[in-house]
């Protein structure tokens, strides 16, 4: 039987040997279940969604290594997990219970914010509104102007929270703007954590939440993006399996070929992840591996910078320097004007046979 007397000093030095083994769900008495509650230390989380597409929530959830069972429930490391407060998808609380839990988590103290999609400015910033007050809907720019300041450190998880994304893309009839530009604007200083991709990895997001929550923030290291180096150190041109079809002038002219797929628009040359080290679908696969090009979705610039997607950059200048469509920016990559405009021929004859 259940010894209720068990002290929680008793129950935390019991659990700390053995957290690996414990399971909420197979131990179903209640008062084990408040003393393994009480045991853990919590790390509030409230996270919001502003203008996107939910696909940052979709990749997240599908965490493997760690599940996200293991992040929510259990722990990562011996007596901590992350205590998600809100979540406007996953939650099932609705309504005014929901939206009590982002004032009563603020009540409690600490906690640390993550937003997902950019916030709309236009028009006051209807349209992206989460909850009501006295019957009026709640922008997300209230939200965030509300909680940022009040937060250890914001997560900006995904290309649209982090530099606008598709949601800010032109013509940007809603005014959508990324998360660091509306906290500049109202001198918040809060510090800012970028997760770019169009979703970012789960990994990348549920890596970031366990550093903070096993380290501090002061433990990621982050490059003058605010991107954790850790994942975003790269360029994706420099890791992938066919820069050596680069180097030779092998390119693709269609998707299919298995040569390097810069003339059919690979944004690999200008994008920083780890997509190739990594991988996706629990570690088995990316999007050169499937044939597919880089589209840049972890770029500043996505979409607009990065487009047309599935055109080569022009070659500028007989130095073979790239112009990748970003203002200001030119990438110096290593192999002859000669082999990519070889390359461009044999696109063209290919068409002409066709």
């Amino acid at each position: 039987m259940f010894n209720t007397k068990l002290t929680r000093r008793d129950f935390v030095q019991l659990a700390a040997g053995s957290t690996a083994a414990l399971s909420l769900g197979a131990l179903k008495l209640p008062e084990f279940e408040k003393m393994f509650a009480e045991a853990l230390k919590e790390i509030p989380v409230i996270w919001l969604q502003g203008a996107g597409c939910n696909g940052c929530t979709i990749s997240t959830i599908n965490v493997v290594s760690p599940t996200i069972q293991d992040l929510l429930l259990t722990s990562v490391v011996p007596g901590t997990h992350v205590s998600m407060q809100y979540h406007p998808t996953i939650m099932a609380a609705q309504g005014d219970l929901a939206m009590s839990t982002i004032t009563d988590t603020v009540a409690k103290g600490p906690f640390v914010l993550v937003l997902e999609g950019s916030v709309p400015l236009k028009d006051n910033g209807i349209y992206a509104e989460v909850g009501e007050e006295n019957g009026e809907g709640i922008t997300i720019l209230e939200h965030v102007l509300n909680l940022a300041p009040k937060a250890l450190a914001i997560v900006a998880a995904g290309t649209c929270a982090a530099f606008g994304g598709i949601t800010a893309a032109a013509p940007n009839p809603t005014g959508a703007q990324p998360l660091e530009d509306i906290l500049k604007d109202h001198n918040i200083t809060t510090p800012v954590v970028n997760l770019p991709g169009c979703p970012p990895h789960p990994d990348w997001v549920v890596g970031t939440l366990a550093t903070i929550l096993m380290s501090g923030l002061d433990a990621l290291d982050l490059d003058k993006m605010g991107r954790p180096k850790a994942y975003y150190g790269k360029l994706l041109h420099d890791q992938c399996p066919r820069r050596g079809h680069y180097e030779k002038g092998l390119f693709a002219t269609k998707l299919s070929e298995p040569y390097c797929l810069f003339l059919v628009g690979c944004k690999g040359p200008v994008t920083y992840a780890d997509c190739s080290d990594r991988l996706w679908n629990n570690k088995t696969r990316w999007c050169v591996e499937a044939d597919s090009p880089c589209i840049g979705c972890a770029h500043p610039g996505f979409p607009d910078a990065v487009s047309p997607m599935f055109e080569a950059p022009p070659v500028i200048n007989s130095t073979d320097k790239l112009a990748i469509g970003i203002a200001g920016t030119a990438v110096v990559l290593t192999a002859g004007v000669a082999a990519v405009e070889l390359a461009k021929k044999a696109k063209r004859n290919a068409a002409k046979k066709g």
